[in-house]
């Protein structure tokens, strides 16, 4: 008898789970790239990527200008003066060089930063379609679909508010 009763509270959870689950799919990246808030952070993404350019290419002017200057004077200088130039030079190359790859991460950091809100808002629509709907919804990127799947991309837009 206490096996029978272990027996049926072990199958009981079972039947839970066989009930028909009604799959259904969206397209993050289409309902993402119609987010109305895409495109400012986009163009603060500009914005800032403009900021790093303008300030390396002010840094490659200053460059090429000592450069210049030292070719222009280097005959006229003392062995003294002419390390001292060659050495700013040198420390001009060298803050360029490390100036590349942390504006590299400071970009990439931004625009996650810029993103992360609009990516939020459209998994919270996905996920709020899926319980008013009942559906276990996947992302059409990444999951390969036959059969009966429903597409519920138009749900999340209308959720969304766009088209």
């Amino acid at each position: 008898m206490k096996k029978f009763f272990v027996l049926l509270l072990m199958l009981l959870p079972m039947g839970a789970f066989s009930q028909e689950v009604k799959l259904a799919f969206v397209d993050f990246y289409e309902v993402f790239d119609l987010m109305p808030e895409r495109e400012e952070a986009e163009n603060k993404y500009i914005a800032i990527r403009s900021q790093y350019e303008e300030s390396l290419q002010t840094l490659n002017t200053e460059l090429t200008a000592k450069f210049e200057e030292y070719q222009r004077i280097q005959e006229t200088l003392t062995e003294n003066l002419r390390l001292r130039k060659q050495q700013e030079i040198t420390e001009l190359q060298t803050r360029i060089e490390n100036f590349i790859p942390q504006a590299q991460q400071d970009i990439e950091q931004e625009q996650a930063k810029l993103l992360a809100p609009i990516q939020e808002k459209v998994v919270n629509a996905i996920k709020a379609v899926g319980e008013e709907q009942g559906y276990a919804i996947m992302n059409a990127q990444v999951f390969f679909h036959t059969g009966s799947l429903i597409d519920a991309t138009p749900l999340v837009k209308a959720k969304l508010g766009i088209r």
